[in-house]
């Protein structure tokens, strides 16, 4: 017997058993389509993540108060954190390499225009904040350049909160109440929807010194620093190291590369999405033991054929090679009805569930049918070897 006849026996066995063939390619493909649904998700999860994290850009550091790792030493014992300042953010900006650099406070209060009042996030920072943080102003300009122990009182209103207090009229010049004191509207943002949450059209952006009054603060919560393209982030990192322990005579700060951080969101969100691929993977489980089952019940039915084909001459590795394949057509054509299902379903979600991202990794889907032929093939074997080992006797005579 040929490879061709063996083909076209596997082909005819699987043709005549219709529902028993389909309903083994159905185990397999509610598996896949499983692995390739869920891996969906957590792929788009992940782009999304990280799109939203790196909208500010690639070449930031950020710099924070206080350190990570403690001594054992408790702080209500001694407390050697110093502030962080402007003056400290001057020194920063000096290193060699570094464009820019923002001094961030944040707090939350009421802003008023007449009778219109909105409570919202309030951003005191640095005029160098469109460069930095990659944001646009649509009307007027950004906070000036202005004497850093006494800046004028400017505000520049997020898209969302000038509507709200301004619907169709125009912001510029008006004077608005920010936590009952009183500013000068200079400008309005560019729409620039949410970070990881944190809606930064829903804000408005003050003078670092002014927010650290209106706020009663004494350091600043970060100071980011924007680096040239090309340099390495652990050499401007240690270089404002040197500086800050200069000044505040140890290491009481932290200092977090954006490098740092996109590799352990990037490993936390990789683990998340081969978790929910392994969830999937169970359902390739369950159709692997039902491919077995099918296999093994159509050794019992057809072992007067095979009795047949062993007394026309085919040998033990033909009888296993036709089972054998039997069981890896079926688990293919069930795969590649996973892909499809699974691939349209994350489609869907897509368009319907907006706030649901989904990316289709091609490289998992094209290893979940890697999986599937050999989930097939491992289910086949046993049941290939149960027929190739029956004596042709034996077999003919269970007709």
């Amino acid at each position: 017997m040929i490879l061709r006849d063996i083909i076209r026996l596997s082909f005819s066995s699987l043709v005549s058993q219709r529902l028993r063939s389909f309903l083994t390619i159905l185990g397999i493909a509610v598996g896949i389509a499983s692995v390739v649904l869920l891996t969906s998700i957590g792929e788009g999860v992940h782009r999304f993540t990280l799109a939203e994290f790196t909208q500010f850009g690639t070449n930031l550091i950020g710099i924070n108060p206080g350190r990570t790792t403690t001594f054992g030493t408790s702080g209500a014992i001694i407390n050697t954190i110093r502030p962080l300042s402007i003056a400290d953010e001057e020194a920063l900006k000096r290193i060699p390499g570094v464009l820019e650099t923002v001094s961030v406070v944040q707090g939350n209060g009421p802003v008023e225009f007449f009778k219109n009042s909105r409570r919202t996030t309030i951003l005191g920072v640095g005029p160098a904040v469109p460069k930095v943080w990659q944001m646009r102003v649509l009307k007027g300009r950004f906070l000036p350049v202005d004497d850093s122990s006494a800046p004028r009182s400017y505000v520049v209103l997020g898209s969302k909160v000038k509507e709200e207090l301004f619907r169709e009229n125009n912001p510029l010049g008006q004077v608005v109440r920010v936590a009952g004191e009183r500013y000068r509207v200079i400008g309005v943002m560019e729409s620039k929807g949410q970070m990881l949450g944190f809606d930064l059209d829903d804000a408005v952006y003050i003078p670092a010194q002014r927010a650290m009054s209106l706020f009663n603060q004494q350091s600043l919560m970060e100071i980011d620093l924007l680096y040239q393209t090309g340099l390495e982030s652990k050499t401007i990192a240690e270089r404002a190291k040197r500086i800050l322990v200069s000044r505040h005579g140890t290491e009481d700060f932290t200092i977090t590369t954006q490098e740092e951080m996109l590799k352990v969101l990037g490993s936390v969100l990789d683990i998340l999405t081969a978790a929910v691929g392994g969830l999937g993977a169970i359902s390739l489980l369950v159709g692997g033991v039902g491919i077995v089952t099918i296999m093994t019940i159509a050794v019992n039915e057809r072992t007067p054929e095979i009795g047949l084909l062993r007394a026309i001459g085919a040998d033990r590795r033909q009888i296993l090679l036709l089972f054998i394949g039997e069981a890896v057509v079926l688990a293919a054509a069930g795969g590649l009805a996973g892909l499809v299902i699974g691939a349209g379903i994350a489609w869907l979600l897509g368009v319907f569930v907006p706030a649901l991202p989904t990316h289709t990794p091609w490289l998992y889907a094209l290893y979940a049918e890697i999986l599937a032929v050999v989930i097939g093939l491992l289910a086949g074997v046993l049941p290939a070897r149960t027929a190739a080992g029956l004596n042709p006797v034996d077999a003919l005579r269970a007709e």
